[in-house]
């Protein structure tokens, strides 16, 4: 598949009850010689599980030991419905489960339903795009706490596999890659049996903007096997957070697979993990 991740104008906020989520955002730089940042993770969340969010907590103590950045928020962005993939549950479902994991788990992470309830498909590009300019177009930035304002650095988390995809000739184009990786970059966490350098050696024009975060405890918990493990009716207690499994439970979800229908062509993003 070729992927469409070109910039293009942003569309419309989905509904006029659609506001961006910021309850959680820190609102004012512990140290204003820092850069304040913010990641977002695109992905099916489908459903959600507790690498996707651990995600957030390793990229955390990366920004925090080992770089400048200051860490100001979190966003889980879900795809739309218009993805159409098999094992894809609706966009109300996974919102519900994405938002009753973070508000069960995390002080800093929220859910952004721009994405999830555009009736279109959104590139991954515009998806930053949107968040860039809710934060620093709308909102002005961060206050940096000496008195000033300072923009953020919106940039992409992921999981090593997408960044095989990026080195993968033809599934995304170079002006893709240079909109995601050159304007905001990505943090990328290592995975087991990926060859991370290898897949990077192919994007050194952006090496300055990909921040690679080590695993130190492998978990290798994808929605994927969640759902074979539904299906197959075995417990995912603590793979999954407790309020999300009652709610799948209760919504009778990934009881088949089924399908959404065939993934449109351009339409190959990935799931944070790497496994949707």
């Amino acid at each position: 598949m070729t992927q469409s991740d070109q910039a293009r104008p942003i569309p419309k906020n989905p509904s006029d009850d659609y506001a961006f989520p910021e309850i959680r955002m820190k609102t004012k730089m512990d140290d204003p010689e820092k850069t304040p940042l913010l990641l977002v993770a695109c992905g099916s969340f489908s459903p959600i599980t507790y690498l996707h969010l651990r995600m957030f907590e390793m990229a955390a103590d990366y920004v925090k030991f080992s770089t400048d950045f200051e860490m100001i928020g979190g966003y889980l962005s879900p795809v739309s419905d218009a993805y159409r993939k098999a094992g894809l549950a609706s966009a109300e479902d996974r919102i519900a489960m994405c938002q009753l994991a973070v508000d069960q788990t995390s002080d800093w992470l929220m859910v952004d339903t721009w994405e999830p309830l555009q009736k279109e498909y959104q590139p991954t590009a515009v998806v930053l795009d949107h968040i860039d300019y809710e934060i620093n177009t709308v909102r002005q930035g961060v206050e940096a706490g000496d008195g000033t304002r300072k923009p953020v650095r919106v940039a992409l988390l992921a999981g090593a596999d997408l960044v095989h995809t990026m080195s993968t000739p033809g599934v995304w184009s170079e002006k893709d890659l240079d909109h995601i990786l050159g304007k905001y970059g990505s943090f990328i966490v290592e995975r087991s049996g990926t060859d991370i350098d290898e897949a990077l050696a192919s994007l050194q024009p952006w090496k300055d903007n990909i921040y690679v975060i080590q695993q130190l405890i492998q978990n290798d918990v994808s929605s994927t096997k969640i759902r074979l493990f539904l299906r197959r009716e075995m417990s995912v207690r603590y793979l999954i957070p407790v309020p999300v499994i009652h709610y799948i439970e209760q919504h009778h979800l990934y009881e088949d697979e089924g399908s959404t229908g065939v993934s449109d062509k351009g339409k190959a993003k990935q799931d944070i993990t790497g496994s949707a």
